[in-house]
């Protein structure tokens, strides 16, 4: 914990906007390039993990419950899975995102965006749940 450290606590306060920001972009525009669930996961828990060396882990709890992160897991799994039975609720084969909508583009559209906020929630959750176990062990 960084707690007499004033610059580095002023920059990971002005970059974690930015930070959460640059996640949100990579979820979104996943299917025009580089990225999606996973990346947007990754890099959403790197700024709880940032802001958790910096301000110390009790202070990344405060700010993202351990009970939250331990819910998110199964959470995003349950949105991808629920996707899939959408598909075969609909007439379709498991993730068979074309039967979603009577319009089958728009149908992929909406299956596919569903699928990457799972996978987004579950590796935030998965990768700041890592980080919590490895920061609370005793020394």
């Amino acid at each position: 914990m960084m707690q007499r450290e004033v610059i580095p606590r002023v920059v990971v306060k002005l970059l974690l906007p930015f930070i959460l920001l640059f996640g949100l972009y990579v979820q979104f525009h996943g299917e025009l390039g580089p990225g999606g669930g996973f990346q947007a996961g990754v890099i959403i828990a790197a700024a709880v993990i940032l802001y958790g060396i910096v301000f110390g882990l009790s202070a990344a709890q405060t700010v993202v419950p351990k009970s939250l992160v331990t819910a998110m897991i199964p959470v995003g799994v349950l949105i991808y899975a629920s996707v899939g039975v959408a598909g075969l609720l609909a007439g379709g084969n498991f993730l068979d995102y074309f039967v979603l909508d009577p319009d089958r583009v728009h149908g992929q559209e909406r299956g596919i965006f569903w699928v990457e906020i799972g996978v987004l929630i579950t590796v935030s959750g998965t990768m700041t749940s890592i980080y919590y176990a490895f920061a609370s062990r005793p020394e």
